[in-house]
């Protein structure tokens, strides 16, 4: 019978041991970026359900529509860019070209936004924007310094 019990003892000689600690390193000189997507998943959370927070959905549904898919990507995209940092690295910048789109779309979509709306907009474009801009800048960095 093979002997299956867990030896407590050192990992050293175990032969991915370098492997495994350049690894844990790169994870943990990375932790700011992913506290930084997970508040883009919270503002693409909150862009997705804020024309019925803000109470502008009724009155405008072309642009909480447009809200209700640009916050469902972003989320999505903040999740993928926790789950593989290295290989979506691009992906942040698309959340930057989100929150520009999101600061105009009042304009583009309704032509005559209320405030409530159009502030809403706004301030929730502008954090996914600079979000997305940190979350870049922090790739570019990190992969700069590897």
């Amino acid at each position: 019978m093979a002997d299956v019990s867990h030896r407590s003892g050192d990992i050293g000689a175990h032969p991915d041991v370098s492997e495994m600690r350049d690894r844990y390193a790169r994870v943990l000189g990375g932790r700011g970026i992913v506290g930084v997507d997970g508040l883009l998943l919270l503002a693409g959370l909150y862009a997705a359900i804020s024309p019925w927070t803000v109470h502008f959905a009724p009155t405008f549904p072309q642009l909480a529509q447009n809200n209700l898919i640009m916050g469902i990507a972003v989320a999505v995209v903040a999740l993928v860019l926790n789950m593989a940092p290295e290989r979506m690295q691009g992906l942040s910048m698309a959340c930057a070209v989100i929150g520009a789109w999101l600061i105009v779309s009042p304009w583009v979509v309704v032509r005559h936004p209320d405030t409530g709306a159009m502030w809403n907009n706004i301030i929730t474009g502008a954090v996914i924007c600079l979000l997305g801009l940190a979350a870049a800048g922090m790739m570019m960095r990190n992969k700069r310094e590897a």
